[in-house]
């Protein structure tokens, strides 16, 4: 568990990352409104139906990214309930407090993070979020 001396607190993370539930949540529904405004724009011309392709292809990426990341937040959300908010998932160390307060939903220290960016980490699938913290995530 972490202690409040060495980590941000938990109150205040909670907070962070409600807002940041929040946030990914409205983008998530604004994606999803985008993305039928494409599918309904009626594209004869080669050139609209690649720009039309196009935009279907960053609405698809964005959502996945976001909901990536909606995962991750709301892992740290049971984190904290279960008491576990501030230890690394992997090694169990504590996260340092710099990287907490950059980035809330890691579930990794910075040593761990990397060897998840390298490929290096142990099997952590039973977690799910292994593979959510892949090459697009902080290493703060």
């Amino acid at each position: 568990m972490a202690t409040s001396a060495s980590v941000p607190s938990t109150r205040s993370m909670e907070k962070q990352l409600r807002d940041q539930e929040q946030h990914l949540t409205q983008a998530m529904v604004q994606a999803v409104e985008q993305g039928r405004e494409v599918a309904l724009d009626e594209t004869n011309d080669v050139a609209d139906q690649a720009v039309s392709s196009y935009q279907k292809e960053m609405l698809f990426t964005q959502s996945t990214e976001g909901r990536n990341q909606l995962q991750l937040v709301r892992n740290a959300l049971a984190r904290i309930a279960d008491g576990t908010f501030g230890q690394c998932i992997n090694c169990h160390q504590q996260i340092g407090a710099k990287r907490l307060e950059a980035v809330p939903w890691t579930p990794y220290c910075i040593n761990c993070q990397e060897k998840a960016e390298t490929g290096s980490l142990a099997d952590l699938e039973h977690t799910g979020e292994h593979a959510l913290m892949g090459k697009n995530s902080s290493t703060i």
